[in-house]
């Protein structure tokens, strides 16, 4: 059953509070709906935002005032002003209202043509402006208690499609989670949609250039990265995959900075003679492809498809007469995706760019057409129960159903760098955690060694790590960098490429249990520092990371101030262990960046190899001294790990599902240099590890005096 017509939309009646044209529907003890509607004709249906309204029946209490409804729950009191709907919220005795000023910020449509400078938004209003990111209120706040005006949002049918409100109304929420932001981005998603599970492949290493590359040149760059032993996971295809160049003189580019050819659907022959044989050898070497669209322009009578497009959409091919973009129109829909779309996807197109750049205007007004866009087209690649996924823009709240996010075309310099740790984790305070951006910067740049290390770095650490630059500047190929540089990114390349059991486990509990793979430090402490160290974050449930957004000083070393919570930390790549509840200026060479392990962390990886094969059944997993649980999801199963360290022994089991794929585990004791295991079975030991085979097992390390 879809999400959409699963009857979740409509709330309890008895959750419901209703005065004329006024409902204040209680979702939970901390989140609130205000209404007010002519005629007391509520909005019960699903909207672009919003999907559920029932997941909670929270107890509460009502009284009234004059100018008032007081709603008392467990956890806070709700001051509705009858007149001007205003809410203002009450815990522990402190009466607060939701405020531009104390709101946290969400993310924003693009990064296009940005260096690195953030605007914020009051209440999510305001236009887009060229060289600023700019930033739109999340629902999260440093008063604890946020607003989202949801009354502009259409409605989604039954079916998916969307519809027109009925009438103007007023459609606000409230939340008022104080500082729990964690649990509070849990009851959000339980609103608007959980975002879906990643296919494997998304979380691998990207290949993506805006470049003229013929089939031949492509695969050759392929074979490149792989007899450099450099994995990657997807290939992408930017727009010069279509005719771009020979179109009929009578098509004029809508924009300035852009082409004739900006749209189209039919493969350019001179350079993609056999597209799919292409496609055939791009899966062979195991990579998953995607392409470049920009729809804008529709389609038009010199591409192979428009006869059928045509006819399709009541047309006469002979008038050449343009088959017009719009995704409002049902005939054009069906035939947009059954003509255009699936065909490529038969021969091994696995997911679609849409570079989306023409406005928020379409033929039903209010209707954001990226929006749309972003909605369909992960309806369509979904189908039939597949896992699928799009590279879009964000179009908005509740855009996290729509994973993945293209953050645009930023300019390549340290301030553009310096920006994205920051909104990345940032866009969690709307629930948006899968930001895709131009790893490295898309335009211009002089090919500086240092900078292009430290983004590939923040790649390998952020949710998607996409290498990628425009046509005119220095490609993102890590030998074009010099010998070091080249040596240090091939090493995080490879580094991301193992990590994929851990960034595997990360997608599953967004997709399970609301928990973003990247998110600030106040998600998990209550501290005044969580609130200071903005370019540092969480990355999953066992690492904290620190990019390195700064140059480096006279001695070779960058400096990041990196604020850990009290506990034991563990540097991620020298084994040195720090006491935390303190602020500490770390120092760098280029070959590593800040990333700690908590205690009793579990850290799984895929083993050592050459390749881009993306199976689990080889692993290494760090473990690192403590007490800690961890269970590692594939795509058929999962294994339970979990440690204890009493004194110089550690403690640490294994316990595979049936249905697990995993043959054999090398286990690493990070803290320790040299150890003696008691373990049963074992295939091999060495220093701080020892292998065993994937079974239900127990591993006993003493750590013993390096030799």
């Amino acid at each position: 059953m879809s999400i959409y017509n699963d009857g979740r939309a409509r709330a309890a009646k008895e959750c419901t509070v209703v005065r004329g044209d006024l409902r204040i529907t209680v979702l939970t003890d901390r989140m609130l709906r205000v209404e007010r509607c002519a005629g007391g004709v509520f909005t019960d249906e699903p909207t672009q935002v919003v999907i559920d309204r029932s997941f909670a029946k929270p107890q509460f209490e009502v009284s009234e005032t004059d100018d008032k409804i007081v709603i008392s729950t467990k956890c806070v009191k709700f001051f509705v002003n009858k007149k001007s709907l205003a809410v203002e919220c009450e815990r522990g005795g402190k009466r607060v209202k939701p405020s531009s000023r104390s709101n946290l910020g969400g993310t924003a449509r693009t990064l296009d043509g940005t260096f690195g400078v953030v605007r914020m938004l009051k209440s999510g209003r305001g236009k887009d402006r060229f060289f600023f990111a700019n930033i739109r209120s999340g629902v999260m706040a440093r008063n604890g208690v946020a607003e989202l005006d949801d009354s502009k949002s259409l409605l989604i049918a039954a079916d998916g499609s969307v519809q027109p409100r009925r009438q103007k109304c007023t459609d606000k929420y409230v939340f008022a989670f104080g500082g729990d932001f964690a649990g509070g981005l849990k009851e959000y998603y339980a609103l608007t949609g959980a975002t879906p599970l990643l296919p494997k492949y998304a979380l691998g290493n990207w290949w993506s250039r805006y470049h003229a590359y013929t089939q031949d040149e492509y695969l050759a760059l392929m074979d490149e990265f792989a007899k450099r032993d450099i994995p990657l996971t997807v290939a992408t295809i930017d727009m010069d995959w279509h005719i771009v160049d020979d179109v009929p003189k009578e098509f004029k580019p809508h924009n300035p900075t852009q082409c004739a050819g900006w749209t189209g659907y039919t493969f350019n022959r001179k350079l993609f003679p056999d597209h799919v044989r292409f496609f055939e050898e791009l899966k062979a070497r195991g990579l998953a492809v995607t392409m470049n669209l920009h729809p804008r322009d529709g389609v038009r009578y010199y591409e192979e498809m428009y006869p059928e497009m045509a006819r399709a959409c009541g047309i006469d091919p002979a008038s050449k007469k343009t088959v017009e973009f719009d995704l409002t129109d049902e005939k054009f829909r069906q035939a947009y995706f059954d003509i255009l779309h699936h065909p490529y996807e038969k021969e091994g197109v696995d997911f679609w760019w849409i570079d989306w750049q023409q406005g928020t205007k379409s033929k039903m007004k209010g209707l954001d057409p990226l929006w749309l866009l972003n909605h369909y087209h992960t309806e369509d690649i979904c189908r039939d129960g597949k896992r699928g996924i799009i590279l879009s823009r964000y179009a908005g709240p509740g855009s996290h159903r729509y994973p993945l996010g293209f953050s645009g075309d930023t300019m390549v310099c340290w301030k553009s760098l310096k920006l994205q740790p920051w909104f990345t984790a940032n866009a969690a305070n709307i629930g948006y955690t899968w930001w895709s951006h131009d790893i490295g910067g898309h335009m211009f740049g002089k090919g500086d060694p240092e900078l292009y290390v430290r983004w590939l770095q923040f790649g390998v650490f952020s949710p998607v790590n996409r290498l990628h630059s425009t046509k005119n500047g220095i490609s993102k190929e890590p030998w074009l960098y010099g010998e070091r540089a080249e040596k240090i990114a091939a090493d995080f390349m490879r580094l991301r490429h193992r990590l994929l059991p851990y960034l595997y486990t990360a997608n599953v509990l967004t997709a399970r249990e609301g928990a973003p793979i990247c998110a600030p430090m106040y998600y998990g402490w209550d501290s005044p520092y969580a609130f200071e160290v903005k370019n540092e974050y969480t990355f999953g449930s066992e690492l904290i990371v620190a990019p390195v957004t700064s140059k480096a000083g006279r001695d070779g070393s960058a400096r990041t101030t990196v604020w850990l919570p009290a506990g034991r930390w563990t540097d991620f790549f020298t084994g040195e262990t720090v006491e935390g509840e303190r602020i500490l200026t770390i120092k760098t060479p280029l070959e590593r960046i800040p990333v700690f392990a908590k205690e009793g962390a579990i850290v799984p990886m895929i083993a050592e190899r050459e390749g881009n094969s993306q199976t689990f059944d080889a692993l290494e997993v760090r473990v690192y001294n403590g007490k800690g649980s961890y269970t590692m999801f594939d795509e058929t199963g999962s294994i339970n790990f979990s440690v204890e360290t009493n004194g110089k022994v550690t403690r640490f089991n294994i316990k595979p599902s049936s249905d697990c794929k995993t043959e054999t585990i090398k286990v690493v004791f990070a803290n320790m240099k040299r150890a003696h295991f008691s373990v049963r079975e074992y295939l091999s030991a060495t220093g701080n590890s020892v292998t065993v085979p994937c079974r239900e097992a127990e591993i006993l390390a003493e750590e013993v005096p390096a030799e």
